[in-house]
């Protein structure tokens, strides 16, 4: 058989060997064998072994580095694909946290590492270590001291798709709405006093933004950035749009429907959002509140992943304000008749002496 796809499936064809068989009929018609019952018995217990094989490996950690960063993506695509053997492949999987350094950890090291109070195992995908390191997404998540795994291959996140919980503990996308931090009181009735506080603009930013966001909410996971875009429970994320649009026989039909539906949240406790706060609550359509949230939204985009639809707009606003900064007058702002200030009117000759016998008399 030079094509071996009913012997093992397609994650493990890396592995090479023969297989000896004493059941297998010889004296009927290739077709016929393949049909054979015995086929799906020798497929299983290949797999079996090679499971195990894996499993022996990982022991030795020198030698199972060296074959994971050959193989990962083998394992990952098993992921995806195996529902049988899923569990055992997830504890073959490997990955950088916020706890490893350099290092990596599986995800059992990671579950045994959790707090008493984690119920969740949180993770961000991206392209680098550094650029999810460094993500707004994962400030306050750090600050408290929980974990975060880094997915930095285009196929993690198709095995997060597949992989929903390990060891009854959820998987949780950093990126998502709905990221549950564990909160005291204290914490509870501060994010209550902060909804109410910035609802209004909460609503001035929505009307700004109108479709470009789904909704405008007061974030629970910034610390240090104004602002981030998270996507909804149920939509690709930003990572994942990134992917799909790198795809050259992409379907453009499904970018549509299944495209990141975007949610603006505004950290309470930046001084640009309770300046911005001030300012919308004197003047919601003050056009300076307005180019300023455009500003943060697009800011937005770019460091939360998504890409810009018009770049040169976001563009000339950053030049408006190198040029403020700079002390530049923009060229296109001509003085206009009402700028014009009456003591710099011309005076004819003849009203301006008029003007000073007037003086005299008076």
């Amino acid at each position: 058989m030079d094509n071996c796809e009913d012997l093992i499936p397609e994650y493990l064809n890396f592995i090479r060997g023969v297989v000896d068989s004493e059941d297998l009929p010889l004296n009927i018609s290739r077709e016929m064998l393949q049909q054979n019952k015995i086929l799906k018995v020798i497929r299983k217990n290949l797999v079996k072994k090679c499971l195990e094989l894996f499993e022996e490996l990982s022991e030795d950690s020198e030698n199972y580095k060296k074959f994971y960063e050959q193989f990962s993506k083998n394992l990952k695509l098993g992921i995806h694909e195996d529902s049988q053997n899923r569990k055992k492949l997830s504890d073959l999987l490997r990955y950088q946290t916020s706890a490893s350094g350099d290092e990596v950890a599986s995800l059992k090291d990671y579950v045994a590492r959790m707090k008493e109070n984690q119920k969740q195992i949180y993770y961000i995908t991206g392209e680098t270590k550094d650029q999810v390191a460094n993500s707004s997404f994962v400030e306050r998540v750090k600050k408290r001291g929980f974990e975060v795994i880094y997915m930095t291959e285009p196929i993690d996140e198709y095995v997060v798709q597949q992989l929903k919980d390990y060891d009854g503990k959820t998987l949780v996308s950093v990126t998502k709405e709905g990221l549950e931090l564990p909160e005291d009181e204290e914490e509870k009735k501060k994010r209550e006093e902060d909804k109410v506080k910035f609802e209004n603009l909460c609503k001035v930013m929505k009307d700004i933004l109108d479709k470009k966001v789904e909704k405008v909410i007061v974030s629970n996971r910034l610390v240090d950035s104004p602002c981030c875009i998270v996507t909804s429970q149920y939509g690709w994320t930003a990572n994942m749009e990134r992917i799909m649009k790198a795809q050259a026989l992409r379907d453009t039909s499904t970018m549509g429907y299944m495209a990141a539906k975007k949610h603006l949240e505004i950290n309470p406790d930046h001084s640009i959002v309770e300046t911005l706060r001030q300012k919308a609550d004197a003047d919601k359509n003050d056009k300076a509140v307005k180019d300023l949230v455009n500003l943060l939204f697009e800011t937005s985009l770019l460091s939360s992943g998504f890409t810009l639809e018009e770049p040169q707009v976001h563009a000339a606003r950053i030049h408006r304000m190198i040029k403020l900064g700079l002390g530049i007058e923009d060229e296109d702002e001509v003085a206009t008749g009402d700028d014009v200030k009456a003591g710099d009117i011309p005076v004819a000759e003849g009203e301006a002496e008029d003007a000073s016998r007037m003086e005299e008399v008076d």
